[in-house]
């Protein structure tokens, strides 16, 4: 993983398309998804924003982002921890999202 995070580094191109798209797909989530109605909701502003802000650093900043990098690859365990929660986090919302039925409002069953 070091050594492909150092090479992702060694070519500025990649690295500003990478900001680009990441800040694009931010400020994507953020305009369309503006529904602070539930805890997902919440959760995919909040990862759109996340998105926005890695995107900016990456583009303003990319050595803090390859410092961040050289120091992850120190605390692999915790950096598996936490895309572990990443994972869990997007089974939530996965079933939140496409599985299970939608609350029915009591507006909508009284006549």
């Amino acid at each position: 993983m070091g050594t492909l995070a150092s090479s992702f580094f060694e070519n500025p191109l990649i690295v500003w398309f990478a900001g680009a798209l990441l800040l694009f797909g931010g400020l994507l989530i953020i305009a369309f998804h503006q529904y602070w109605s539930s805890a997902a909701a919440i959760v995919i502003s909040l990862f759109g924003w996340f998105l926005a802000l890695r995107g900016a650093v990456l583009l303003a900043g990319p050595q803090l982002i390859e410092r961040g990098a050289a120091v992850s690859m120190r605390v692999l365990p915790l950096i598996q921890a936490g895309f572990g929660a990443a994972v869990l986090v997007g089974i939530w919302l996965t079933y939140v999202g496409w599985i299970a039925k939608p609350a029915s409002s009591p507006a909508k069953n009284n006549p």
